[in-house]
């Protein structure tokens, strides 16, 4: 089951700085990509920090996996059209796209800047929509690819912390890869998401700095608390559910999403 062997994987985000490999925490683009390339896949990765996808090189190739790296800004049409290029023209084609970046700001509508409100809604939805863009004409003249791309469960619920920018974008990312999904059904193409709850990457860290004045512990300790399982996920739980929605045992599965949180949304209707 979930085999991937020879099969293109092209995951964004795909960095980070922490090494799972060395129990520093793992990044949910660095687990997907690790994931993937365990089960058979040629790793195509790209992130904005080049020194983060390297350590996820590191990591997939030390275990014997296939794994190229990029440095990619995602919400840049021209460098997304080329790297897709650049692909195709080394391997071919491209089985999987996992669009996995995103980035959280606070703020409702009056207190957020302009600027912060278009980053963010480039960031967590133009990009996933940019590399649709380019990959999708690929799978089609294939007939076959997956596409899955990763929410969160703020697109679904207010979950506790202003981040009017980030809900509206991730919600918007559902709704697009539902109606993307109907489209290219006929085509042979899947779309789907995955939908992380509350996950314990080193991104946390960060969150506390942004939401809770740097209480890192107090922090955690709060998210743990609002799950009903009493903890939170972690990276690799979002990786599985990524690696069955691209996986052939999904095949008829499109349109839809895999909620991973340890039923807080179920909790919270």
């Amino acid at each position: 089951m979930l085999d991937f062997t020879d099969r293109i994987a092209f995951v964004t985000g795909c960095g980070s700085r922490a090494d799972g490999s060395k129990g520093e925490g793992w990044g949910n683009g660095q687990a997907i990509a690790t994931l993937l390339a365990r089960r058979g896949a040629h790793v195509v990765g790209c992130d904005r920090d080049p020194d983060a996808a390297e350590v996820t090189r590191r990591i997939v190739e030390a275990e014997g996996g296939s794994c190229e790296v990029h440095t990619c800004d995602v919400t840049s049409r021209a460098e997304v059209e080329a790297l897709v290029a650049a692909i195709v023209e080394r391997h071919g084609r491209i089985d999987v796209l996992v669009n996995n970046v995103g980035r959280s700001e606070p703020g409702g509508p009056v207190e957020m800047d302009e600027a912060v409100f278009d980053a963010q809604m480039d960031v967590n939805l133009k990009s996933a929509w940019l590399c649709c863009k380019a990959v999708l004409p690929i799978m089609e003249r294939q007939g076959k690819g997956a596409v899955v791309s990763v929410s969160s469960v703020a697109g679904l619920r207010y979950i506790g912390k202003p981040q009017v920018a980030y809900a509206a974008a991730k919600a918007a990312l559902l709704q697009m890869t539902r109606a993307t999904a109907v489209l290219y059904a006929p085509k042979g193409v899947r779309l789907n998401a995955v939908v992380p709850g509350l996950i314990g990457t080193p991104l946390v860290r960060r969150l506390a700095d942004k939401y809770a004045g740097g209480d890192y512990d107090g922090f955690v300790a709060t998210r743990n608390a609002q799950v009903p399982m009493g903890f939170m996920g972690d990276a690799w739980d979002v990786a599985n559910a990524v690696a069955f929605l691209a996986s052939d045992e999904a095949r008829y599965v499109t349109g839809t999403e895999i909620v991973v949180d340890g039923g807080f949304v179920a909790a919270t209707r």
